[in-house]
């Protein structure tokens, strides 16, 4: 089992590789949240971020925000001036685990009185309360423009396969978790350094009733997420692959007992009691399947007494609301036949094709040929990590660059601000280094708009100016590279501009993944397309991140544009077309956005034919074309209509206007509305006209 699981993904470099890149992710996120000017916590919990998940578990993406605003009080004394000060509240009526939120004034430490807005709701008590239920309601509100909003839980998200928690962050020392470090204590797990570490980490109120409550659409649930994580942290090997197992158990065979009534917290749960229990002597590989016994043991003992209790916070049972009695009986027989018959079942799990890879020792056969395994699995989970972690980094540029855009007069300005802020609000090496990424995308960014600035006053760019744009070139393959193409082209430094295709050219080689943070493709996140990228090299690591982002202007960067693209900043014809964009829209459709690849080579026909050299030109022309109708690019071109549109001015320069027709003519195939091909087909009718 243990080498099934290495051969699954859940080996010990994908555990950790998965575990730094959404802690980077999370580094990432608060960064932009604060460039945007909100003052949040963010914070990536849950398998992904812990490493204790594999393909086939298919595990959703679990993300909390916390805002700094907001002051959780537990005694009088908490009370800050300027902050949303709340104050936590629990008697002997109110669950465990569970409190109400009393409203106290901003400016005066006193309790507010009046309904002011409409999360708050009025206890029989007279107190004023922030409703949870409610709080909810106005986050999906607020954001209806990014998405049809799903609740699960204390989860308001409008992003497929991602669980949104906006919590309140408890800063203060708390009964309960003081309760369980002085429970812990002289035990060989934890360790004694977790138990100092939690007593100091935040916990987090998250807006979640308890079933049974007279309050239950007021009250929040009280989550240690931090030491939770911390627990995870301190896993070893054998303890991180028991957990899956019993996921992966949980997903094929209990799911067939009990749904989805147990859940990956109560595995997690039943782990912590069974690590805390045993001697750490046990957890080690050649013992997997013997702890994972006693995993079930421990399960079978809490099933009989009818209650799991949460393994940091006293007087909760984790079996309310999800185990009915009966559904604890049923599973409860179940457990008892797992154990009885020596976990045969595990071969009938389906999940990662564990059950074949089980009996592949002795049947070599039964292993699906053509399957990932091993060190060409974990490379392309790898590849699979960086490429969401690259969508994720250019979402937040775009919203951030979004934000400031809107302020033209004091843009640049914004930038430099910006850019400094984004290194002072970094308080660790990881978040250092996750700022330091943004800041070179800024700076840019900064360049391409001071250098579209000077060309607009008809200046020549200068050698300084150039120099600097070295410093961010390794963004990615090329599109960074083709972003000074075209401010080499746009300012009259032809040959230049043709050295730096040339080096884009020779860098984008065949196994190059494009990467868009708006459009997506079905298909795109499949781990054999990572793995046709490792072809050849299944078992070296790349050197170079193999992807390229799409390459964007937006209108401060209009002098360092070749100017076709200016048609892509006004797509639309009618405002009826602007009405029909959605929020992901907004963000990119008035830049010109455009492939990499299809603007390498339309950039090469521009650049040549500058320089009269046709057959350079024309065999640039044949490339873009070659590009639009070659299918092993399908999962590469997210601006379809925008090549298409750069291929039909080509032809528009040749002359061709038929051509040129066929192609625009596509590109409204592709997209009807917010499409410049509408302008290219009216210039063109006009130019047939005469």
């Amino acid at each position: 089992m243990f080498d099934a699981l290495d051969d699954s993904g859940a080996g010990k470099e994908t555990v950790l590789e998965r575990r730094r890149t959404y802690l980077r992710r999370e580094h990432i996120e608060k960064i932009a949240l604060q460039l945007q000017g909100r003052n949040y916590e963010c914070f990536h919990f849950g398998s992904q971020s812990e490493g204790t998940t594999t393909p086939g578990l298919q595990s959703d993406i679990d993300f909390l925000v916390s805002s700094n605003r907001i002051n959780i009080m537990t005694i009088w004394e908490d009370w800050k001036a300027g902050f949303q000060n709340l104050l936590m509240l629990h008697d002997n009526t109110t669950p465990p685990q569970q409190y109400l939120l009393q409203v106290i004034g901003v400016y005066t430490p006193e309790p507010v009185t009046s309904l002011t807005v409409d999360r708050l709701v009025r206890k029989d008590s007279g107190q004023i309360l922030l409703s949870a239920e409610r709080w909810k309601n106005n986050i999906a509100y607020e954001t209806r423009d990014e998405g049809e909003a799903t609740t699960n839980g204390p989860s308001v998200s409008w992003v497929p396969n991602w669980d949104i928690v906006y919590a309140f962050h408890v800063r203060k020392p708390l009964p309960e978790i003081q309760h369980w470090i002085d429970r812990c204590r002289g035990k060989h797990w934890p360790p004694v350094q977790l138990l100092e570490a939690a007593r100091i980490a935040p916990c987090f109120l998250v807006p979640a009733g308890h079933p049974d409550s007279d309050y239950k659409r007021e009250e929040w649930r009280l989550s240690p997420n931090l030491i939770e994580r911390m627990l995870m942290f301190s896993f070893n090997m054998t303890q991180i692959k028991c957990y899956i197992v019993l996921k992966l158990i949980k997903k094929s065979l209990f799911a067939n007992i009990v749904g989805d009534a147990f859940t990956s917290f109560h595995c997690k749960t039943i782990m912590f009691f069974t690590i805390e229990r045993t001697h750490p002597s046990l957890w080690c590989e050649h013992n997997l399947m013997f702890v994972l016994l006693l995993c079930l043991h421990v399960l079978r003992r809490w099933l009989r007494l009818g209650r799991l209790p949460h393994y940091i916070i006293e007087g909760v049972n984790l079996f309310d609301e999800k185990l009915s009695k009966l559904l604890q009986k049923r599973f409860l027989v179940y457990i008892d036949s797992l154990i009885r018959n020596n976990l045969q079942d595990v071969f009938c799990i389906g999940i990662d094709n564990i059950g074949c890879r089980l009996q592949a020792c002795s049947m070599r056969h039964t292993v699906q040929a053509g399957e990932l395994r091993g060190v060409f699995l974990h490379n392309s989970i790898r590849l699979l990590l960086k490429f969401e972690c690259l969508d994720r980094l250019n979402i937040a540029l775009t919203v951030i660059k979004h934000v400031q855009s809107s302020s033209h007069s004091t843009f640049e300005h914004e930038l430099k601000y910006l850019t400094r802020n984004c290194f002072e609000n970094s308080t660790n090496a990881m978040s250092k280094n996750a700022a330091l990424e943004l800041i070179k995308h800024f700076y840019a960014f900064q360049i391409s708009v001071q250098s579209s600035y000077y060309l607009r006053l008809q200046n020549v760019l200068d050698s300084e100016n150039i120099r600097r744009v070295q410093y961010s070139l390794n963004s990615d393959v090329a599109s960074s590279r083709l972003k000074f193409a075209s401010m080499l082209y746009c300012s009259g430094h032809l040959q230049a501009a043709v050295r730096v295709l040339e080096d884009v050219e020779r860098r984008y080689h065949s196994k190059v993944k494009a990467v868009c943070a708006f459009i997506g493709i079905e298909g795109e996140r499949d781990l054999k397309v990572f793995a046709n990228m490792l072809a050849g090299n299944k078992e070296e690591g790349i050197s170079e991140p193999p992807f390229v982002s799409c390459v964007r202007f937006v209108r401060q960067e209009s002098y360092c544009t070749p100017a076709i693209l200016l048609f892509e900043m006004n797509r639309n014809k009618t405002e009826e077309e602007v009405a029909q964009r959605n929020y992901v829209d907004k963000l990119w459709m008035d830049s010109a956005e455009v492939d990499a690849r299809p603007f390498l080579h339309y950039l090469q026909y521009l650049t040549y034919g500058g320089l009269g050299e046709s057959d350079n030109q024309l065999q640039a022309l044949r490339a873009l074309e070659s590009c639009m109708y070659d299918i092993r690019n399908k999962l590469n071109l997210y601006h379809k209509e925008t090549a298409l549109n750069l291929l039909g001015h080509c032809y528009e320069m040749e002359g061709d206007y038929a051509g040129a027709l066929h192609y625009y003519e596509w590109s409204l195939r592709c997209h009807r509305t917010n499409n410049a091909a509408n302008w290219h087909i009216l210039r063109i009718m006009r130019l047939i006209s005469g």
